[in-house]
């Protein structure tokens, strides 16, 4: 694992190539805009998406596919919507039995599928995997302390690509429970939606803990109705996630939520990486398909999508039925 590719030259694909950089890695970062990755060649840094962090010497920008795919290992770090076509344009080039990491958060429009699902249909030969888990791009990119997942169906492939990916500062815990992972990853952004709401709605810190823990509630059952591991959901890329998401304006989908409950209008409109946003209605489905209740992430999707206003949204979620806690 002595070459990284990286493909996606947004904030959290240029922060992931700076951490493996800080691995001892040498990395490629690849990005289709030859605009953008002329500008992070002269300037040393991405100002577009990561201003004042400085690139690593390691870190070499690009805009040929094909020497990416000549790497050990490659991190997919595009949005989840977008990830299969991303994953089609590799094809041509990837070695068989090269891992690809997803770094997207999220569950497939249409097909319902996780990421690694998406990259397995579209890669057989790959051997998948997904990192997720607690941690900011300008945090990761900065060299500040984050602790992430890194799973694979065989354990042996996570761990060899987090002792890769690992540094002092950027640390990787590995697991065989992939679809865990997912879950946690694709669940939470839907809850720092809601989270994000009850903020900007200002109904106070009581409300902000309640809703963290019964949206936890619900992503547990969703991911149980999957086989995850129950420890899964209780570690980094589960509750950690959901913590950091649920409670930090720089989560994306934390703050498009305040901005929601701060106005008194839907627009989703030039909502592109708000990942949460695109998972909600699926998210939705796919638990319905597994008779899951998932009254907060239903309450989402509608305001979402126009059909009920969020304070009756609120209203509702306040008169469900009493009930034991689970």
């Amino acid at each position: 694992m002595k070459r990284i590719g990286v493909i996606g030259a947004g904030a959290w694909g240029t922060a992931l190539a700076n951490a493996a950089a800080k691995a001892g890695r040498d990395v490629v970062l690849h990005g289709r805009d030859p605009a953008l990755i002329a500008a992070i060649t002269k300037a040393g840094s991405n100002e577009k998406y990561l201003p004042g962090i400085r690139l690593d010497e390691k870190v070499k920008p690009t805009t040929d596919l094909a020497s990416v795919a000549d790497a050990d290992a490659i991190l997919l770090v595009t949005p989840t919507q977008s990830l299969r076509e991303t994953a089609t344009l590799l094809a041509s080039f990837l070695r068989p039995g090269t891992p690809v990491i997803a770094c997207s958060k999220g569950i497939e429009i249409g097909s319902k599928k996780f990421v690694t699902q998406v990259i397995e249909e579209v890669l057989p030969e790959a051997r998948a995997a997904i990192l997720s888990g607690p941690g900011f791009a300008e945090d990761v990119a900065a060299g500040l302390p984050t602790a992430v997942t890194l799973a694979a169906h065989d354990e042996a492939v996570a761990l060899e690509l987090a002792g890769a990916l690992s540094s002092q500062t950027f640390r990787l815990y590995h697991s065989n429970d992939v679809r865990g992972v997912e879950i946690g990853g694709a669940a939470k952004n839907v809850l720092a939606i809601a989270a994000g709401i009850v903020a900007g709605r200002k109904l106070g810190a009581s409300a902000q803990a309640a809703l963290t823990t019964r949206g936890f509630a619900e992503l547990m059952r969703f991911a149980r109705a999957y086989d995850a591991k129950p420890e899964t959901l209780t570690g980094l890329s589960g509750l950690g996630d959901l913590i950091l998401t649920c409670s930090s304006p720089q989560s994306r989908n934390f703050a498009f939520g305040v901005s929601l409950g701060g106005s008194s209008s839907v627009d989703v409109r030039g909502k592109k990486l708000t990942e949460g946003v695109y998972t909600a209605p699926v998210l939705v489905e796919a638990a319905r398909m597994k008779k899951v209740e998932m009254p907060i992430a239903e309450a989402v999707a509608a305001v979402l999508a126009g059909k009920v206003a969020i304070d009756a949204a609120i209203a509702g979620l306040l008169s469900r039925p009493l009930r034991q806690e689970d």
